[in-house]
């Protein structure tokens, strides 16, 4: 019989790639993971790892093994969501990860709400680009995250996760208040930018728009920081493009033009296998309740 966790360092090698990354992320030892992988080699009988340099690969038969373990995986998932949702409450632990603006607008009161709704359900909480982020919810690192996506630039699916849309956000031209009347982006195209880095999807959304107007932009400030980008537009060193959520549902702090047709969705992802345990289930319809106390768009606009 093969044993089952050890079927779950198989999977995690293939999607981690090497051994130590594995150790790292699970807290064993390199020989630990190295000595449970041999055990499983003798449990099925055939050869699972080859040596490729310093590094190991998998064979044939080890693929075939992970696509079974996948679906083993997935079953148990099932299984303990079935367990959580028999008990009268909501309890355990939750895991998510989201993204800058979200975590700040979206995450303090999602906390308030279950902290009233499931008082026995403990929530821990980090900051992560989504890319990331859905990588650590593929290799069980998390269970639930927030994610965006800005036009023109979807997001791969990930095999395994699902995908709830949660709302639109709707992007705007964002300019110093001596600026104010300066209501179109190509009336910027000498001005100094502040734009999130070309290798993001933010960061390509933005740059090709500008493009898109006749021009390109002088980026003069390229961070991932979003209230970063408040400051130096706040104090006229640049203009830029930000998010409505970013105010929290507050008065922008300096003025706004709108995008027509530019908004970026969000969604909440999750393990297929584990979609319906009962703290996923509320977790979600929290981050609904959330929303619509904000000034977000439809999820499906």
């Amino acid at each position: 019989m093969l044993d089952v966790h050890r079927l779950r360092l198989l999977q995690e090698l293939h999607t981690r790639k090497t051994i130590a990354a594995v150790a790292a992320a699970l807290g064993y030892s390199g020989s630990a993971v190295s000595q449970q992988l041999a055990q499983l080699e003798r449990e099925a009988g055939v050869p699972l790892l080859e040596r490729v340099g310093r590094g190991v690969r998998l064979t044939p038969q080890a693929l075939i093994l992970v696509e079974h373990a996948s679906a083993v995986l997935h079953r148990l998932e099932q299984a303990e969501a079935d367990l959580a949702s028999s008990m009268p409450t909501v309890r355990g632990e939750l895991r998510i990860a989201t993204f800058q603006t979200a975590m700040l607008a979206l995450i303090p009161p999602f906390l308030d709400r279950l902290a009233e709704s499931a008082p026995e359900l403990r929530v821990r909480v980090r900051q992560m680009e989504p890319e990331p982020a859905l990588s650590a919810l593929a290799t069980g690192d998390c269970d639930l995250v927030i994610i965006e996506e800005f036009p023109g630039h979807p997001r791969s699916r990930v095999p395994g996760l699902d995908r709830v849309p949660l709302a639109t956000d709707p992007m705007r031209l964002v300019v110093p208040e001596t600026l104010r009347d300066k209501g179109n982006i190509i009336d910027l195209a000498d001005r100094p930018w502040v734009l999130e880095p070309e290798d993001t999807p933010s960061g390509r959304w933005a740059r090709a728009l500008c493009r898109e107007a006749g021009f390109e932009p002088e980026v003069v400030v390229s961070s991932c920081d979003i209230v970063s980008h408040i400051r130096f537009i706040e104090t006229g060193h640049a203009v830029g493009f930000l998010p409505d959520l970013v105010w929290r549902g507050q008065p922008p702090t300096v003025p706004t033009h709108p995008l027509p047709g530019q908004h970026r969705r969000l969604y909440s992802s999750a393990r297929s296998g584990g979609s319906g345990h009962p703290a996923i289930v509320l977790a979600r319809a929290e981050l609904e309740c959330v929303r619509d106390g904000l000034p977000l768009g439809s999820p499906r606009a």
